[in-house]
C-alpha cells in the first residue's frame, strides 16, 4: 500500500484531504507542521509527500527540499 505524509496546517483542509486519500486506499499519516514531519521522514518510510507551501515553524518548500536531498526516490 502506498504511504503518504501529508503536511498541512489548516485543520479542516487536513481532515479532509487525509479522508479522501484513505478512501481511495492509501495508507495516511497526517501532521499540522513541517518539524513534525521531519522527524517521522527519518524514521518511517513515505512513498509520497504532500505539503502546504506556508505552515509555522517550517515551511513546505524547505521540508520538500530536505525530503528530496534525504529521499531523492520519493515523490514530493
Amino acid at each position: 500500500m502506498t504511504r503518504i505524509l501529508l503536511a498541512e496546517d489548516e485543520q479542516a483542509m487536513r481532515e479532509y484531504l487525509a479522508r479522501a486519500l484513505e478512501r481511495s486506499g492509501y495508507d495516511v499519516v497526517a501532521v499540522d507542521r513541517g518539524t513534525e514531519a521531519a522527524p517521522l521522514l527519518e524514521r518511517e518510510h513515505f512513498d509520497l509527500l504532500l505539503t502546504d507551501i506556508v505552515m509555522p515553524e517550517m515551511d513546505g518548500i524547505e521540508l520538500a527540499r530536505r525530503a528530496a536531498e534525504a529521499y531523492p526516490g520519493m515523490k514530493i
